[in-house]
This record gives structure tokens, C-alpha cells and sequence, in this order.
């Protein structure tokens, strides 16, 4: 059993894991509370800024963005909101990453395991290609 003190209230709780890392179920329960009000909020009011949705859904900024780089909440492309992407520092709407360093993650990553698949056939052509003896005895 893991019980761990909840980050929000301070109260024990049983944790059993979650998307919510060190969070009562209680907790838990207000942020969806807050997300669904937030979501309306933003469907009703498209021009607001991450300043006035915060004040007015009584939501931090940082659990706005947080949110946002979940890819929970997106904004379309006319909204003034917009968010740092993690390796460029470009204005995106959603996500961790611009479309341009997802894109070039993507191609690292593929090139990166293209090298281990030909190395890999490398050493199994090296293995078959050994000469075998049988002992009889």
C-alpha cells in the first residue's frame, strides 16, 4: 500500500497512480470540476487571454498551460493564446512541440533506429556466416 500526503489538501491518501501525480481523488475531482468550466468558458469567450481565463475560472496560469501541453485544451488560430514550444521558443496552440520540431524529432528518431536495424543485420550475417564443427566422440 502507498500512501502519500496529497500535494492540493495535504490530506493522506491511498495512491493507486493516476494522470493526477500526488493528488487525493477529492482534488482530482475539483481540477476536472475546473477543467469542464474552463473548456466553456473558452468556447463562449474565443479572444479572452490566458490572464483573464485564469482570474475568471479561478484556474493558475500554470495549470492552463500545463493543460495545454497535455494537449487537453487547444485554441484555434485566431485566439491571442499561444504557448512557448519546448526546443524553439515558437508560438503554438497545443502540444509540447512546433510542427517543424516534431518533424525533425521524427526523422532523428527514424534515422536513429534505421542505424541499429542495419547494425543489427550486421551482426546477424556475421553470426551465420561462422564455420561449425561437430564433435563425435
Amino acid at each position: 500500500m502507498d500512501v502519500r500526503n496529497c500535494r492540493g489538501c495535504g490530506r493522506l491518501y491511498n495512491y493507486i497512480g493516476g494522470s493526477y501525480r500526488n493528488l487525493c481523488p477529492d482534488c482530482v475531482r475539483k481540477l476536472e470540476e475546473k477543467f469542464d468550466i474552463v473548456k466553456d468558458y473558452i468556447e463562449e469567450n474565443h479572444s479572452a487571454t490566458m490572464n483573464q481565463i485564469s482570474e475568471d475560472c479561478d484556474v493558475s496560469v500554470r495549470q492552463l498551460e500545463k493543460w495545454v501541453r497535455e494537449e487537453r485544451l487547444c485554441f484555434a488560430d485566431d485566439s491571442p493564446i499561444g504557448i512557448p514550444c519546448e526546443n524553439c521558443g515558437k508560438t503554438i496552440k497545443s502540444g509540447r512541440y512546433c510542427e517543424a520540431c516534431k518533424n525533425t524529432l521524427a526523422n532523428q528518431l527514424g534515422s536513429m533506429y534505421a542505424i541499429n536495424y542495419e547494425e543489427d543485420d550486421e551482426k546477424d550475417k556475421s553470426s551465420r556466416a561462422r564455420m561449425r564443427y561437430l564433435d563425435r566422440k
